[in-house]
């Protein structure tokens, strides 16, 4: 398990945790996990998922975790969070697709990578996507998919081709169409959205979403510690079962950000130009 929040005297501007968890049938684990802080204001974490069945799913996922927190770290500022996340992303897909290379037991290595930064002072969150993690946003109750699954059932669900709820339950749903490894150059998805005081992100391989509904994944994160809400996700998809290995990352938004900060005061300037316009 992590956990973290900022050091600092007042207030923490914000609360990760991450934990993993092997579930109730499979012997190891491949997913993996990881997270950094930079500059006490811009938390990264990742999540990983090695592909079930082949070997070197395990050592894919660590592979993706470690490389891309190591090549955000060492990357230029300058060149801003995005790009910072999608090149480190890259640089994990090129290390494990040369890794399978290499080593004949590893051939038909790979695995899901979703990693998630947020700056906090300026109230934005950017995450860089590839594979069947999802990152869910949890707001006044309630909940979003803010990634893309990708993976055959998932195209298909966007493209109204079947149900959601049929898509839950096909013998295909686990097919990914995207993955790190496989290829030299990997498709990602870059995601930015801004964040708001209280906000919450869930971060969760599909050992956990498989076998929990959105609306239990809202209601059992949505209030108390990071940790807490990482501890209950974990236990009740135990609970009933899961088939799965299991990660789930949550983060909180104390802090308001300064760019919300500067929408509202002018907000609050154009209410008083009406208010004198009166």
């Amino acid at each position: 398990m992590e956990s973290t929040s900022p050091q600092s005297a007042s207030a923490p501007a914000f609360d990760l945790a991450i934990v993993t968890d092997v579930g109730t049938e499979r012997p190891g684990n491949e997913d993996s996990k990881g997270h950094l802080i930079e500059h006490d204001n811009t938390p990264v974490f990742v999540v990983a998922d090695g592909v079930g069945g082949y070997e070197g799913g395990e050592v894919a996922s660590a592979m993706a975790v470690e490389t891309t927190l190591n090549a955000f770290r060492e990357s230029p500022p300058a060149w801003g969070t995005s790009k910072r996340l999608h090149r480190a992303l890259q640089q994990a897909n090129i290390e494990i697709h040369n890794r399978a290379l290499t080593v004949p037991e590893l051939r038909r290595m790979a695995t899901t990578c979703t990693a998630v930064a947020i700056n906090v002072d300026e109230g934005m969150l950017y995450a860089a996507h590839v594979g069947d993690c999802r990152l869910y946003l949890l707001r006044n109750r309630r909940i979003e998919q803010i990634s893309r699954d990708h993976t055959v059932v998932g195209e298909r669900v966007r493209m109204g081709m079947i149900s959601a709820a049929r898509g839950r339950e096909h013998p295909d749903r686990s097919a990914l169409s995207r993955s790190l490894g496989r290829d030299l150059i990997a498709s990602i998805d870059r995601i930015t959205t801004p964040l708001q005081h209280n906000d919450r992100l869930l971060l969760c391989s599909d050992g956990l979403w498989s076998v929990l509904e959105d609306r239990d994944l809202e209601r059992l994160a949505r209030e108390g510690p990071a940790e807490d809400a990482c501890r209950r996700l974990i236990e009740e998809a135990n609970r009933r079962g899961t088939a799965d290995n299991l990660t789930a990352a949550v983060f909180v938004m104390h802090a308001a950000g300064a760019s919300m900060a500067r929408r509202r005061g002018w907000r609050e300037r154009l209410l008083e130009l009406f208010k004198r316009a009166d």
